[in-house]
C-alpha cells in the first residue's frame, strides 16, 4: 500500500484538527472514529469485508502500513468474524496519539510543546501544509453542495465525520444546519462506511454489548438514540473503555 494516498484515519484526524488551537475536536468519539476508519481503509484495500454486521478477514496479507497491519493482525487472530460494534468499542490504547505521532513523522503536522495553567505540560499539533486539510474539506463540501454521489472514500469519510460529531465543528451554527443534514445523508453512499459509522454511533449510545433488538411493536416507542434518530452524534457520552486515550497529550 503506497504512500501516494492518505489513509482514512489520517484524513479523519486532519479534518478534526483545529488549526487555531492545535487540538482535535470531539476527542473521545474521534478515538472510536479512528478505529472505524481503519476498518473502512482495510476494506478498501481488499483485506476485510462485511459479513452482515460483522467484519471478516478475507486477505490477511499486510498492507505495508504498520498501524493498519496491526489492526489487521488483531482481526485475524480473532479467528472468526467480529461484530463491528465490539471491535470499535474495544479498548484502544492511545490510537489518536499514535496517529498524531504518525502524521508528525510523515511531516503533515508538527508538535508544539506548551503548558496548561503554567504547570501541566501539553502538546499541540499544527498542520505543516494547510493545503492538505483544505483539499480534504473541499471534497466534503463538494459532495454536500452538488448532491452528486461521492466516491466510496469520500462517502466513508463523510459518514465517519458525522458519526463522531464533527458536523458542528465543520458547519457550525444555524447557517450550517442544512450542510450538517446533507453530511449525514452521505452515509448511504458507501455500505462499509455506513456499517462502520452506525457501529460508532451505537457504541456512543451504549448499545454495543447487546445485539440490535427487533423494531418495537406497534404502540411502543423505540429506545432513543437508534439509527433513525436525527444527528445521533450530537451528544457524546464519555467512553469507559477509552480513559487512557482521553489522557493523551493532544486534545
Amino acid at each position: 500500500m503506497g504512500r501516494s494516498r492518505r489513509t482514512l484515519p489520517e484524513e479523519l484526524l486532519l479534518l478534526a484538527l483545529d488549526p487555531a488551537t492545535g487540538t482535535t475536536a470531539q476527542p473521545q468519539s474521534l478515538d472510536l472514529g479512528l478505529a472505524g476508519a481503519q476498518l473502512v481503509e482495510l476494506a478498501l484495500a481488499g483485506r476485510i469485508a462485511p459479513d452482515g454486521d460483522r467484519i471478516a478477514v478475507v486477505v490477511p496479507r499486510p498492507t505495508g502500513d504498520p498501524t493498519l497491519d496491526c489492526a489487521l493482525e488483531l482481526l485475524r487472530r480473532r479467528g472468526a468474524p467480529v461484530r463491528a460494534v465490539h471491535w470499535i468499542g474495544g479498548p484502544r490504547l492511545g490510537l489518536r496519539q499514535t496517529y498524531l505521532s504518525h502524521l508528525e513523522r510523515c511531516g503533515m503536522v508538527h508538535a508544539v510543546a506548551g503548558q496548561m495553567c503554567g504547570v501541566l505540560p501539553t502538546t499541540r499539533y499544527q498542520a505543516t501544509d494547510t493545503e492538505i486539510s483544505r483539499e480534504i474539506r473541499a471534497r466534503l463540501d463538494s459532495a454536500i453542495r452538488t448532491g452528486v454521489p461521492p466516491d466510496p472514500r469520500t462517502a466513508a469519510l463523510a459518514a465517519l465525520a458525522h458519526a463522531v460529531g464533527l458536523g458542528k465543528h465543520l458547519y457550525p451554527g444555524n447557517e450550517g444546519r442544512s450542510s450538517r443534514s446533507r453530511l449525514r445523508d452521505l452515509i448511504r453512499h458507501d455500505p462499509m462506511g455506513g456499517l462502520v459509522a452506525h457501529a460508532v454511533m451505537d457504541v456512543q449510545n451504549g448499545v454495543a454489548v447487546q445485539p440490535r433488538r427487533n423494531p418495537a411493536p406497534a404502540g411502543r416507542q423505540a429506545p432513543a438514540g437508534g439509527r433513525g434518530a436525527p444527528e445521533p452524534a450530537r451528544g457524546v457520552p464519555a467512553q469507559p473503555h477509552h480513559g487512557s486515550m482521553a489522557r493523551a497529550a493532544a486534545h
